[in-house]
């Protein structure tokens, strides 16, 4: 267990580049890390163009496990980026998902900063 978890920082430092000393450093920390991956980036904007969608919705629409969108949303729930509301529909069980205001933020910040990279990149 302790190996998986070595191999995956050993990725992830792999994937960051060394930004230090560079003038894309300071943009680079300011991103930030919920947002950043992959499928929380999905669910937060597939909820910033909906009012609200379903867990069957958002499972079809990133193409995901019942599983991985459960651990992702959840996180982004317990940060306060979305909101989630369970009931049923008839006798099935239904959980609504909505973008908070600090989600919107979140993302927008999140938009904000990779504009910058993008732009520093460029003028490169």
């Amino acid at each position: 267990m302790a190996a998986k978890g070595a191999e995956r920082r050993e990725r992830e430092k792999m994937a960051q580049p060394e930004l230090a000393g560079t003038p894309l450093a300071g943009v680079a920390q300011q991103f930030d890390r919920l947002v950043h991956e992959r499928l929380r980036l999905g669910i937060l904007s597939a909820l910033s163009v909906n009012e609200s969608l379903t867990f069957t919705d958002l499972k079809k629409l990133l193409d995901t496990t019942d599983g991985n969108l459960s651990v992702h949303a959840r996180k982004l729930e317990e940060a306060g980026y979305i909101g989630c509301t369970k009931g049923f529909s008839g006798r099935v069980p239904r959980t609504d998902y909505r973008l908070t205001a600090a989600g919107r933020r979140g993302l927008d910040r999140y938009l904000d900063h990779m504009e910058a990279l993008i732009q520093a990149m460029r003028e490169k």
